[in-house]
């Protein structure tokens, strides 16, 4: 009875005096972490989930297990409540979509300003910049803790009627928005009628005729084969570009070691490299080879010439003013001056 009396003394000083290297709060994780993503693999945004998740798997032998959970499947298939979710710990971790998270951190919409960012250059220069630093500071007072930014996408327009190629083109089109006011705004203002609905519900009314086209990253195109649901039109305009956020809920993060933590922090800036790379591959080089597997569909595609691009952009122009104030008047200016020095 001695000894062990001595030995929970001894053990009691060793911990006081940090002699344990193995933080207590190692033994408070969980055997499976759920990670929440819209799409899966072989998307480059699935990609990304798995690819974190295998890294961190390998990297910490085995100690953080993630399972992915694609298809927002954690929330009923509810992409707008995927950020509410994270924050309450219903979800543990996430790589989501600026857009899908707009509606709870309103600066998130900067992404959505319609013709904000003309080029990839452009996207690079904000998330890898100032402005990727402010975001990632108003994301942690939202809530959450933020890793790395990776990529969906420019979004382009699709649709079964005709080529797009003016804002008189648009007139009375039933365009397919995700659900962010934003977007109901930018296509009001080109005269088209936006309908809001879930992907999930949005395959079938594209099938059916009860939309005419809708707008996403052009991998999609190719992966779910949208000629196959009337999609026989394509227009890249690249009026937003969509950046994804690797994230995780504040108590995870707080539970986990400081090793730990740096492990899962270069593990997601890792995966977003990578996923980066995936979403712009065959749209960065010269000759573009989505687009030429696009057009091996039997589909339309029609690249605006600059003065084309023009027309969109001043009749977006309103709604750009308009969302100015809402996103933040400075965070737009430094934005927009960000840009504007990455040419020189």
């Amino acid at each position: 009875m001695k000894f062990r009396r001595s030995l929970i003394g001894l053990l009691a000083v060793a911990a006081a005096l940090g002699g344990f290297s193995v933080s207590a709060t190692a033994q408070n994780y969980k055997a499976e972490y759920k990670m929440s993503l819209v799409l899966g693999p072989p998307t480059p945004w699935g990609e990304a989930g798995r690819l974190w998740a295998d890294l961190v798997k390998e990297r910490t032998q085995g100690r953080i297990n993630i399972k992915l959970y694609p298809g927002v499947s954690l929330i009923q298939g509810d992409q707008t409540r995927e950020f509410s979710a994270l924050r309450q710990g219903v979800i543990d971790m996430a790589v989501g979509s600026t857009i899908n998270w707009s509606p709870q951190v309103k600066q998130l919409n900067l992404f959505s300003m319609p013709f904000l960012m003309p080029d990839y250059a452009a996207v690079d220069a904000l998330t890898q910049g100032a402005v990727g630093k402010d975001m990632f500071a108003t994301l942690e007072k939202a809530g959450v803790v933020p890793l790395a930014w990776g990529e969906n996408g420019f979004r382009e327009i699709t649709n079964s009627k005709k080529p797009i190629k003016s804002p008189e083109d648009l007139k009375g089109m039933k365009i397919r928005v995700v659900g962010s006011p934003i977007f109901s705004d930018t296509f009001t203002a080109l005269g088209a009628n936006p309908t809001q609905m879930s992907w999930a519900d949005a395959q079938p009314a594209l099938a059916s005729g009860a939309v005419d086209g809708q707008e996403n990253p052009l991998f999609l195109f190719t992966v779910l084969k949208m000629h196959t649901v009337g999609q026989k039109f394509v227009t890249t305009w690249g009026y937003v570009c969509d950046p994804l956020v690797f994230v995780v809920n504040k108590e995870i993060w707080s539970s986990w070691t400081p090793a730990d933590q740096a492990i899962v922090r270069q593990a997601a800036i890792d995966a977003g490299k990578q996923n980066i790379a995936l979403a712009r591959k065959g749209l960065v080089e010269a000759d573009k080879p989505v687009l030429k597997d696009i057009a091996a569909m039997g589909v339309t595609v029609t690249n605006l010439t600059p003065a084309e691009r023009d027309a969109f952009v001043k009749a977006t122009r309103p709604v750009y003013n308009k969302w100015k104030s809402t996103v933040g008047n400075e965070l737009v200016t430094k934005a927009e001056q960000t840009i504007e020095a990455r040419k020189h």
